[in-house]
């Protein structure tokens, strides 16, 4: 975003625009590799390694091949109907679909690269993951400076061209590291009959979980649907108050991902007290840090914000969205861990229902009524979105403390 920031606005939005369409993509990759991780930590908690675990890597690589594919070509022949639904505004219109195309043609390099990944992280590998992306994101912001600017006598391919180049050469490491560190094989046999029931106890618990993380990215595109017709100055607010919010939960989705990790062993082994005290102890984790996060971006708002822009407009409204963030890190932090910590037990079905109702009640009507029917604009949204968190973080808590999910059981 820094660097695209200085081509202005209508290019802002018309990557804030593709990356909304790609979250949602991601999103629907992602939540196989939970599902992945969930059987696969259960399984060798429960001591059954071996076959049991590479039939589960295999089909799950299997499957999120299968989809990347299919959603790759969706983006690749079919942008232009996406953002006209959307409503992006015409400066933005040709920018965002071109994006995504490029970037989402190439998705299945992503999904593979997610689904390894959780193969390495189910089998402790996360210092091995951790150097892969620092690569691979290397790479990519070298590559952007390059090609956005032309530099080295290179012809201006744009962010996307890198991002895909990036992709590739992260998936080739991710399955080097695997070849040379992990235990876990792969191979078509285990594909030959097809195993329905290992791809049905994954998608049992990808479904839900995917239902629920589509509802939410599929209702921020109907608030970005709404924004889109405040002008492209609110657009690239958002975009760089969006971003500004990946920092400051980036460490909750992190301490979350651990946790589910040692939630899969502990489950699989039936340590239920502890499974409870783990996930009381990352949900503290999680709310500290990402408020802390909030309150340094808030301290250095102007600052952070002068490295994109010096619109006096976007610094008024994108201080004004820090501070409501306050509140909404605080429902973000506790449904991050308590939505992976319900679904990683099998009670996959509770953040589903709730998640679709607050989601569409609460953060898309009420972020039209407050944003429109009020004139509250991108902060009315940004209160709605707030109260969504918030509500949805109070209902799982109630949740997890009647317990429902110690009696639900994924490996026997």
């Amino acid at each position: 975003q820094f660097m695209i920031s200085p081509f202005g606005t209508a290019a802002v939005s018309a990557i804030g625009n593709g990356n909304q369409v790609m979250n949602v993509v991601i999103i629907v990759l992602e939540t196989m590799s939970a599902a992945t991780t969930i059987l696969l930590t259960q399984h060798i908690g429960a001591g059954k390694k071996g076959e049991a675990c590479d039939e589960i890597a295999t089909v799950g690589v299997a499957v999120s091949g299968f989809f990347s594919l299919l959603m790759g070509l969706i983006l690749l022949l079919a942008p232009h109907v996406i953002f006209t639904l959307l409503r992006t505004p015409a400066e933005a219109f040709d920018g965002a679909c071109l994006y995504t195309r490029i970037v989402g043609g190439a998705v299945v390099l992503q999904g593979l690269y997610i689904e390894l990944c959780a193969v390495l992280r189910s089998y402790t590998l996360l210092r091995e993951v951790v150097c892969v992306s620092v690569v691979m994101n290397l790479m990519n912001v070298a590559g952007n400076a390059i090609l956005i600017n032309g530099w080295l006598g290179l012809p201006r391919m744009g962010a996307a061209v890198s991002t895909c180049i990036s992709k590739a050469v992260g998936l080739a490491l991710v399955l080097w590291t695997l070849h040379r560190k992990c235990d876990v094989r792969f191979s078509l046999r285990y594909l030959r009959p097809f195993p329905l029931h290992t791809c049905r106890q994954l998608l049992m618990i990808a479904m839900p979980s995917g239902a629920e993380s589509l509802s939410y990215n599929v209702s921020q595109i109907m608030i970005l649907r709404f924004i889109n017709l405040m002008g492209t100055t609110v657009i690239a607010t958002k975009v760089y108050a969006s971003m500004l919010a990946n920092v400051a939960y980036v460490y909750a989705i992190a301490v979350a991902q651990a946790t589910q990790i040692l939630l899969g062993y502990l489950l699989g082994a039936r340590r239920l007290e502890e499974v409870n005290r783990r996930v009381w102890s990352t949900v503290r984790i999680a709310l500290v840090v990402s408020e802390l996060l909030t309150l340094l971006i808030f301290l250095f708002c102007d600052p952070i914000y002068n490295l994109f822009t010096t619109d006096p407009a976007i610094h008024t409204l994108g201080r004004q969205i820090v501070l409501v963030e306050f509140a909404l890190e605080i429902g973000r932090a506790v449904n991050i861990v308590m939505v992976r910590g319900l679904t990683t037990a099998g009670d996959v079905w509770f953040p589903v229902t709730v998640g679709i109702f607050s989601q569409w009640l609460v953060a898309v009507l009420g972020g039209w009524a407050l944003g429109d029917l009020l004139g509250l604009g991108l902060v009315g949204i940004w209160i709605a979105m707030s109260c969504d968190e918030g509500l949805r973080g109070a209902l799982f808590v109630v949740r997890f403390r009647r317990g429902t999910w110690r009696k639900k059981r994924l490996v026997e």
